[in-house]
């Protein structure tokens, strides 16, 4: 049973950078496209990107793009989420997700969801 982990989360100041990482234990990550997502409280989860298993191909949300990259170390079972130029509206818990459904979706419950998520990992962005 693939599991997952979130780790890397934290406070910064505007403008500042953060690189998440989720890391996964019990499967190899390697055959699973990965997803990160983050939720604020009162608010749906909602879907920043997403990388295929290969690490060929991601996408994101128009909010993060130019901003926000994902990579993924498939030989040491991690996949990361490089965050620049951080905002106050980035504030948010962030998961990752893994499942074989690249592109992940933005919104859930609206289709097929990942099955596999990790914690989450909180992000803060204030002066």
């Amino acid at each position: 049973q693939l599991q997952l982990v979130d780790s890397g989360g934290g406070l910064v100041q505007p403008g500042e950078s953060l690189r998440l990482s989720c890391t996964a234990s019990g499967s190899s990550l390697s055959s699973y496209d990965v997803g990160w997502f983050r939720q604020v409280p009162g608010k749906e989860r909602e879907g920043i990107g997403s990388i295929n298993s290969r690490g060929t191909s991601a996408n994101y949300a128009d909010s993060v793009r130019g901003r926000f990259t994902i990579s993924r170390d498939n030989a040491n079972n991690r996949v990361y989420l490089q965050m620049d130029s951080l905002k106050p509206e980035d504030t948010a818990h962030y998961y990752c997700a893994a499942d074989h459904l690249f592109p992940f979706p933005r919104r859930l419950g609206r289709g097929a969801d990942p099955r596999y998520w990790g914690q989450g990992t909180q992000v803060t962005v204030s002066s």
